[in-house]
């Protein structure tokens, strides 16, 4: 026979894990909502800005876009077989679990580019006889498409492209990804200039800083509650603390500290405030200590009690599992 002891203790095992359950059940759906609408944003700034004005992209969808306006193929096509022979290699290299997501991601985006280009003829929305467009078409194509390539990734897939051929060469050599990347995209948009033009070539290296950034921007700005790391070093740091815990309702990390050039002994005290409390904060340093050194640094997520639960990112399946 149970106890009442042991009822209560199983009971909590089943809810806790009930309530894992569901968390990830939460998680899931996101993914499946990223991923659909991940490659749908992409596609439509490959398909309807940048191809109409020879916009070349970094990566697969760029080798496409040449071969595209070089013989006429179809562009969501071409990205599709560019993309079959790096998913192979990413296969031996990285594993099958990477390589199934990175082929979802690129197989969806082949589709949409298809759809999306077959639709409107390649033609997109604008008049690209007019030299504006053409810059709106690489500021606008840039945005979508990094902003396509971050959500998909925020879905634990990507979209693949010559990013597995960087990944596998910073995999064998202590050269970063990021360099190789870079050096693969500048390759193909050199390319670009050589087989469909100097002016569509300039062009595309805007919208390959704009892409950069957005892809930046979704994964580290948007839904990640951005916070501000605030190091301040001052002879009043138990009063200033003190107002933080009764004003701000955040606590610190105190410890002590030597001064190089002085070689005085000070306090240092360091703070995690959410931006809407960021001003509130230097407020109170101002008040009680107008001569304090102050730190400001951007945390970009912060987890734990007071902000983002830990179970809630931890869950999550990251690009790089």
């Amino acid at each position: 026979m149970v106890s009442a002891l042991e009822n209560r203790h199983f009971s909590g095992i089943s809810l806790g894990a009930m309530q894992k359950n569901r968390i990830h059940l939460i998680h899931s759906a996101f993914d499946i909502i990223y991923l659909i609408l991940g490659p749908i944003f992409a596609a439509v700034g490959i398909a309807l800005f940048y191809t109409p004005a020879k916009i070349t992209s970094g990566g697969a969808s760029g080798v496409a876009n040449i071969l595209y306006n070089l013989f006429g193929f179809d562009l969501g096509l071409m990205t599709f077989c560019v993309n079959l022979p790096l998913i192979a290699v990413g296969v031996f290299v990285f594993g099958l679990k990477y390589s199934i997501k990175t082929f979802i991601g690129s197989t969806l985006l082949s589709l949409w580019v298809s759809f999306f280009g077959k639709l409107t003829g390649y033609t997109g929305f604008l008049d690209i006889s007019e030299p504006v467009n053409i810059l709106l078409s690489a500021i606008f194509g840039g945005v979508l498409l990094g902003t396509g390539i971050g959500i998909t990734m925020k879905s634990g897939c990507n979209t693949g492209g010559t990013d597995i051929i960087a990944q596998t060469i910073a995999h064998y050599t202590p050269i970063a990804v990021g360099s190789v990347s870079f050096c693969f995209n500048c390759l193909v948009v050199g390319a670009s200039g050589y087989f469909i033009g100097f002016q569509p070539m300039l062009f595309s290296i805007i919208g390959m800083f704009c892409s950069s950034f957005m892809v930046n921007y979704v994964l580290t700005g948007i839904g990640t509650r951005r916070s501000k790391t605030v190091y301040v070093i001052s002879d009043d740091i138990a009063v200033i603390g003190e107002r933080v815990v009764n004003e701000l309702k955040r606590s610190g990390t105190v410890w002590e500290a030597t001064g190089f050039y002085t070689g005085k002994k000070h306090k240092v005290l360091m703070v995690l405030v959410q931006n809407h409390q960021y001003q509130r904060l230097l407020r109170i340093i101002n008040q009680e200590d107008p001569s304090a050194f102050v730190y400001v640094g951007e945390a970009y997520r912060v987890l734990g009690k007071g902000f983002s639960p830990l179970r809630k990112i931890a869950d999550t399946t990251v690009a790089e599992d």
